[in-house]
């Protein structure tokens, strides 16, 4: 049985909100590299591509929605994104110190060249 390769989510959130809302601190990604499963057909056909998501973050960190903003242009590695996307946590954002839900910009880069200082895939 062979291991599933994985792409990154390289978290690097962007915040979807109002420019008025300049007092909001972002939400941070748990963890900076994010490991998604990178469709096999794909993998073996050498395709790679990026897609930009669009995430919502709850008060509790966790994502509720995704949205392609950008596609890779492969509908299979769009669907492996966000359904990674899905198990992303986050330090939540907040305004005035209290908790809130944002949109944020995640994009998803399938390599099959070894990132530096990374695993490879």
């Amino acid at each position: 049985m062979r291991a599933r390769p994985l792409a990154l989510a390289c978290l690097v959130p962007v915040l979807a909100a109002c420019a008025g809302d300049q007092q909001i601190e972002r939400p941070t990604p748990l963890f900076t590299d994010v490991p998604i499963e990178y469709p096999l057909s794909m993998w073996d056909q050498d395709i790679e591509g990026q897609t930009l998501l669009r995430v919502r973050v709850t008060e509790m960190g966790r994502v509720d929605e995704v949205e392609v903003m950008q596609s890779s242009g492969h509908a299979a590695l769009d669907t492996a994104a966000v359904r990674g996307a899905r198990a992303l946590r986050f330090q939540p954002a907040r305004r005035n110190g209290r908790r809130i839900e944002v949109w944020a910009q995640v994009p998803v880069e399938f390599s099959k060249r070894a990132r530096p200082g990374g695993g490879g895939g």
